[in-house]
């Protein structure tokens, strides 16, 4: 008898601290922001694309330009080698290579600046968008805002009011 009184004390201390345990779990709000989809949805991030092509694109299309110009050459070289003696040969082909490597130069300084020029841009953008989680979290009461997880139940994902806070703040 005192043992199944005593395993009915443990099974409701038990179940009381479960109750106890789910109402603590209750109180306690969580959220997950997508940043993906923040870097792909938010105003500011499509404007800071917009804003990178633009500056960019003059210098892509001179880079392809230039390309098809040394694609051209090689081309002509290749058809009108067996006709040309082996001084105009040799001449022709080290213009090519000279242009080949003034373009590799030219590409990869391309790449290195649009490089650059991006992450500042992702810089700000990191910055903007975890204020407007910090806004959203205090706004709401949230206890803690998760960036990744290998799953995240749908009801939890606040990235659509992070967007929406960014783009009523994107001018600002």
């Amino acid at each position: 008898m005192k043992t199944l009184r005593h395993f009915s004390q443990v099974c409701l201390l038990a179940f009381g601290a479960l109750g106890a345990s789910v109402v603590s779990a209750q109180e306690f709000k969580i959220g997950f922001v997508n940043t993906d989809r923040i870097f792909r949805e938010a105003s500011t991030a499509k404007s800071a694309q917009a804003k990178l092509e633009q500056e960019f694109s003059k210098r892509e299309k001179d880079l392809v330009d230039l390309g098809n110009t040394i694609k051209t050459a090689s081309d002509k070289f290749e058809r009108e080698a067996p006709t040309l003696s082996e001084t105009q040969r040799n001449t022709r082909q080290k213009q090519i290579m000279d242009q080949d490597r003034e373009f590799q130069r030219k590409r990869r300084e391309f790449q290195e600046d649009l490089n650059t020029r991006k992450n500042e841009e992702q810089q700000v953008m990191i910055e903007r968008a975890n204020r407007a989680v910090k806004l959203v979290a205090e706004a709401e009461k949230y206890d803690v805002i998760f960036q990744e997880a290998a799953y995240i139940n749908p009801k939890h994902d606040i990235t659509d009011k992070v967007i929406k806070s960014l783009n009523s703040t994107a001018g600002k």
